[in-house]
């Protein structure tokens, strides 16, 4: 995308050839359109790390506003769009196709207001509790900070935010959860606000509750990567094989043309197959 300036006839506007201008936030932007042929391995990982970060973030859409608010005034980027861009540097790990989210590098605010420390949680039978440290040094204490909790779980890609949990003197905060709440994977975090909502803090990661249980859709591309690599190591197998045998004789018969082909095939299948374990 290319930011346009005014030029003698001023803002070009719609589509010329394959270039599309309009305006966006303020400013003029432009775009190409049509085939754009077959997307390189940057650029299928470029487009499965927009997909994971847009598939983590918008469900925080709410805390997001607040927690990156401020940081988006004045600027022609809102909160969603820094979040974003943030998070896909950020809070990512792997390689295509592997990439996945590190839950500890998520970042749902950011601001100058001193963030939480001496953080703790741990579940109890009605919910998860939330301790931390009351008092910070280096600026007038103001115990009226307002403090903002999120509750990622994984395996809906939902959240349970609080907005307003507690103040910070208060230094804890029992959120209530359903039993089915409260006993799956769930990646938390909190942040502070003042209560004027002038200032805000960085979010910190809380930590992790019930482990790391794999969804359904990772457990069958696991599988399905399972399978096609131990055909590859048959084939493989007979490939090398056929390559020794007769001091390489064979190599010249459809029948081993025809294995190194499926060899090649599956050797270039399992490099962009998601599913391999860490």
């Amino acid at each position: 995308m290319a930011i346009l300036k005014p030029g003698p006839y001023g803002h070009p506007n719609g589509k010329i050839g394959n270039m599309v201008f309009y305006v966006l936030n303020g400013q003029n932007v432009s775009r190409t359109i049509g085939d754009p042929g077959k997307p390189s391995k940057k650029q299928l990982g470029n487009q499965q790390s927009m997909s994971l970060t847009m598939q983590l973030i918008k469900p925080m859409k709410d805390f997001i506003n607040i927690g990156f608010g401020l940081e988006a005034a004045g600027t022609v980027k809102n909160a969603f769009n820094l979040a974003t861009s943030y998070n896909k540097k950020q809070a990512l790990q792997g390689e295509y196709p592997d990439i996945s989210v590190n839950y500890s590098k998520v970042v749902l605010s950011k601001g100058t207001l001193p963030a939480a420390k001496g953080i703790s949680m741990e579940k109890t039978d009605t919910g998860v509790l939330v301790n931390w440290d009351p008092y910070y040094l280096d600026r007038e204490l103001r115990h009226d900070d307002c403090v903002m909790i999120l509750l990622y779980y994984p395996l809906r890609r939902k959240v349970r935010s609080f907005l307003n949990a507690a103040r910070r003197e208060e230094g804890k905060y029992l959120i209530e959860l359903e039993e089915e709440w409260l006993n799956e994977p769930i990646e938390a975090y909190i942040s502070f606000k003042t209560a004027d909502g002038k200032e805000v803090s960085d979010s910190v990661y809380i930590g992790n509750l019930n482990g790391n249980i794999e969804s359904p859709e990772e457990k069958a591309k696991q599988e399905k990567y399972k399978k096609v690599k131990e055909r590859f190591e048959q084939v493989e197998a007979d490939y090398i094989r056929l390559q020794q045998k007769d001091e390489g004789r064979h190599m010249e018969s459809k029948a081993f043309r025809h294995l190194e082909k499926e060899y090649q095939v599956l050797k270039k299948k399992l490099e962009n197959l998601p599913g391999k374990p860490v």
